[in-house]
């Protein structure tokens, strides 16, 4: 089978561009300065391809071709390093710790958590010795939530005092690398910011046309608000139309999350396409339509209603990569270009990345784009494979009742678009199904069950709330000419929000039922690495090329990545087995020491209060998952626990493990307990009031002293030094993450 490249042009280009953000991205830092050689290449290309154009063989035009790739490449490459800030001369890297105040703008959504507010501000100006000198850099600040202070608000000018801080590394093993994360958002810096500590100056949005729609979402949110009573289903409403999860509980949450409905609260594509079929069945209706310029007219208006949408979600990134995507298929259409859907998501593609190369580590561009083409390349076939419309049509016979003949028609149809939708949802989660494993450790089984009817309740209820929208609007103009006539319209749109909030306790209820009904439907806690996520990948590219074109070789490839998958596996085990840890986890506030000898561990939580879940899930289960960990117990305080613990006196717990003796002090020591050479470790807790000279009387100076997270910052600041001072080796978990021993038997 040929590639037929014509329909697909944009295809050979967006491959290159993304060849070349990845390489900067590992490799980009070593790099010099690249616009000069783009340019170059730019101009050689124009000449070659103005001299293969005039040659009668193909072998000028196939060289242009190879050097326009080359281009391509070199542009991803430059437009990554054009678009990373930290490469600025005065970027705050440039200023460390000599910052004094600084000028910034509030430039991101606010995220409302229990105790804190948090965004992202941008720094336009620093003050270093008493000058204040231009910047640039992004910083994630945190701020308390107070009722004698105001919420931060988009476009917000701070006066901050203080020097913020680079973005901390991971601080246990396998945890979430926030950092990267920030860094791929050009965000290096992060602070908690008090009350006294900053000053709003000022209200200078960086584009105004984006704090207007984050205002209109809020406004809109308040539509909500007043008409779904139900907080639980208000919240729901708020995440489904518009995008907004900040009062979506976390039991929800984790309910979608393992059932595998997770974009349903996630505004992006779904919204936009229904929104977009919806509009594109309407303006179909119409006569003439098929006219030049009733094609003109139905574009536009599909491009106002998307991009209005847009609007009113706050023009958030998720909307807008479907909003671009959408707006070349409209564009297409109405030029009555017939363009491949490969090329459109290939255009929408290339001109997203080429406007933020960044974009190609977003999780959620990664998902949609391979969701979209997954279903638009499988859904057709695995359609396919079931005929229920034409398999009922033929149960009909001319003697039947008028009502059975009905029956077999409306059976088959209604079966025929379950079957639709069931391809619908396999051919998804084909593609995605990698990155699935990769980023989130976990498979949902039950997702068929779940999307089959959540979804199209769901859809439903996008299309209800977006007309309760309208109506409101029509309510409120209609307040302006006569109050009461608003006054009986404001009964319908009671009515329709009372539908509005029922569908939504009702798919949200059924998402419930099947994470009870099935709760082992969900396996989690699967780590594999970026090489084994693109092995899997390869498995099934090969496997698809086996189906289309009926070659062996594309069989034995996809067993040949499988093997080596499968190997990869089995090597990391082994590799494993033997591996011994002693992590201190670095968990705020708490003395938290874990014992791990291959794929089991024991967590000793030295403080006796059992972990949350929350701190089990974000600073244990990852290095769990990343060990493929068979059984993880914990013992608060050692009670019941395998690993020997004394207490040698009050204040004083000596432990051992595979040989190695650790000390744990969290009070004066008496000096009645003799003296320990050996130790591995002496770890420092509540902030102990103890001298390195009696320390090293009970101990020596040999073993690490560790400042676990329970210590004070000032206590550990005065201690380290003093330690540090008497010869001791120091290591504090709250700044160098973990600390870890590891061993191999």
């Amino acid at each position: 089978m040929q590639v037929k490249w014509a329909p697909n042009a944009f295809v050979r280009l967006v491959l290159p561009l993304m060849a070349g953000i990845l390489t900067y991205l590992y490799y980009g830092a070593t790099l010099p300065d690249l616009w000069p050689l783009l340019l170059g290449l730019g101009a050689l290309f124009a000449g070659v391809q103005w001299w293969a154009a005039r040659q009668p063989q193909p072998g000028p035009t196939d060289a242009a071709g190879l050097l326009a790739v080359l281009a391509l490449y070199i542009a991803g490459l430059t437009l990554t390093q054009q678009a990373t800030e930290s490469r600025a001369a005065n970027h705050l890297y440039r200023f460390g710790d000599e910052i004094e105040f600084y000028r910034a703008v509030v430039d991101d959504y606010i995220v409302r958590r229990p105790a804190t507010y948090a965004t992202t501000v941008r720094v336009s100006a620093v003050r270093v010795a008493g000058q204040w000198r231009p910047a640039v850099g992004g910083i994630r600040v945190s701020i308390p939530l107070t009722d004698s202070l105001p919420a931060p608000q988009y476009g917000d000018v701070w006066l901050v005092r203080g020097a913020p801080a680079p973005s901390k590394a991971p601080l246990n093993p396998g945890e979430f690398d926030y950092r990267r994360y920030l860094q791929y958002h050009q965000v290096y810096h992060q602070q908690f910011i008090h009350p006294d500590q900053y000053q709003r100056i000022d209200v200078a949005p960086p584009s105004v046309l984006r704090a207007v729609a984050m205002r209109a979402a809020r406004v809109v949110e308040g539509v909500f608000k007043r008409y779904v009573g139900a907080k639980r289903e208000y919240a729901l409403a708020s995440a489904l139309v518009l995008g907004l999860k900040d009062d979506v509980d976390q039991q929800t949450k984790e309910a979608y999350a393992s059932t595998g409905t997770t974009h349903i609260m996630a505004v992006s594509g779904l919204q936009v396409g229904l929104l977009f079929g919806a509009v594109s069945w309407l303006l179909g209706l119409l006569p003439g339509r098929r006219g030049p310029l009733m094609r003109l007219a139905t574009a536009l208006a599909g491009l106002g209603v998307i991009w209005s949408y847009a609007f009113l979600t706050g023009l958030s990134a998720s909307v807008l990569r479907a909003t671009v995507m959408f707006s070349f298929l409209i564009v297409a259409r109405a030029f009555g270009r017939q363009t491949s859907m490969y090329n459109l998501l290939a255009v929408a593609a290339f001109f997203l990345l080429c406007y933020d190369p960044y974009l190609l580590c977003d999780v959620g561009f990664q998902l949609s784009f391979l969701a979209v083409l997954s279903i638009v390349y499988l859904q057709p076939r695995i359609a396919t494979w079931l005929h229920p419309k034409a398999y009922f049509l033929a149960r009909q016979r001319p003697w039947q009742p008028q009502a059975v003949q009905r029956l077999w028609k409306w059976t088959g149809v209604g079966l025929d678009w379950v079957w639709k939708a069931t391809a619908l949802s396999l051919a998804a989660q084909v593609a995605t199904f990698p990155l699935g494993l990769f980023y989130f450790h976990q498979f949902p089984l039950s997702f068929l069950l779940s999307n089959l009817v959540a979804v199209p309740i769901s859809s439903l209820a996008v299309y209800v709330g977006l007309v309760l929208l309208v109506l409101k609007g029509v309510g409120w103009v209609l307040g302006l000419v006569s109050a009461s006539a608003a006054y009986g319209f404001d009964y319908l749109i009671k009515g329709l929000a009372w539908v509005f909030e029922n569908m939504i306790w009702l798919f949200n209820e059924y998402i419930f039922l099947i994470g009870r009904s099935l709760p082992g439907a969900l396996v989690s806690g699967i780590h594999i690495t970026a090489p084994q996520a693109w092995l899997v990948f390869g498995v099934i590219l090969a496997l698809l090329a086996f189906l289309a074109l009926k070659g062996l070789q594309w069989l034995v490839l996809a067993c040949t990545f499988m093997g080596v998958f499968a190997g990869s596996r089995v090597w990391a085990a082994r590799r494993l087995a033997p591996d011994e840890q002693l992590v201190v986890y670095s968990i705020p506030r708490r003395s938290v020491v874990g014992f791990w000898q291959g794929a089991a561990a024991d967590i000793v939580p030295l403080d006796s209060l059992p972990l949350t879940e929350t701190e089990r899930t974000y600073r244990i289960v990852p290095g769990s998952i990343r060990r493929n960990a068979r059984r993880v117990n914990y013992w608060p305080g050692w009670r019941g626990g395998p690993v020997p613990a004394l207490v040698a006196e009050p204040g004083l717990v000596l432990a051992g493990w595979r040989g190695r003796q650790l000390a744990f002090i969290s009070g004066r020591l008496s000096g009645s307990t003799a003296p320990l050479p050996g130790l591995e470790a002496v770890v420092m807790r509540r902030n102990a009031r103890v001298q390195p000279a009696e320390v090293a009387a009970l101990f020596g100076t040999g073993p690490r002293i560790v400042f676990d997270s329970s210590c004070k910052s000032w206590y550990v600041s005065r201690q380290d030094s003093l330690f540090r001072a008497a010869g001791f080796r120091t290591h504090d978990v709250t700044l160098a993450g973990a600390f870890v021993v590891s061993s191999q038997l």
